[in-house]
């Protein structure tokens, strides 16, 4: 439960002016959250539709696929997606892709290095 969240639901025993000077917010914050909550509404649904297909992606990648997997798939099937919003979706559900970490080796002199070996003239 957010502030704006407390706030609507005590409004009618302490008013708004009240709550919203206690808990140190604007009056016209709390109004502004309150129009904007349809279009919140929408775009949780639509994430959820999206969390879905994100899902089946990564679940037919053998759950390798990251974020730019990710859309790029998503892409691919006519969604109009950006690279933030998938990695914001995958991220509060727990997903990622597979790192593969490769081994770098580095040769420093006199620290079992082949005592044949030249480093290139180049």
């Amino acid at each position: 439960m957010n502030r704006f969240q407390f706030v609507a639901g005590h409004q009618r025993r302490f008013g708004v002016k009240r709550l919203c000077q206690v808990l140190g917010i604007a009056c016209s914050s709390f109004c502004y959250w309150g129009k904007t909550a349809p279009a919140r509404a929408t775009r949780q649904a639509a994430d959820a539709k999206l969390t879905a297909k994100i899902r089946k992606v990564h679940q037919e990648s053998d759950r390798t696929s990251g974020v730019p997997g990710a859309t790029a798939e998503l892409r691919e099937d006519g969604e109009r997606v950006n690279h933030r919003r998938v990695a914001r979706i995958m991220r509060s559900i727990g997903l990622a892709g597979l790192r593969l970490r490769t081994r770098h080796r580095h040769h420093y002199p006199g620290r079992n290095v082949d005592e044949n070996w030249q480093h290139p003239e180049g």
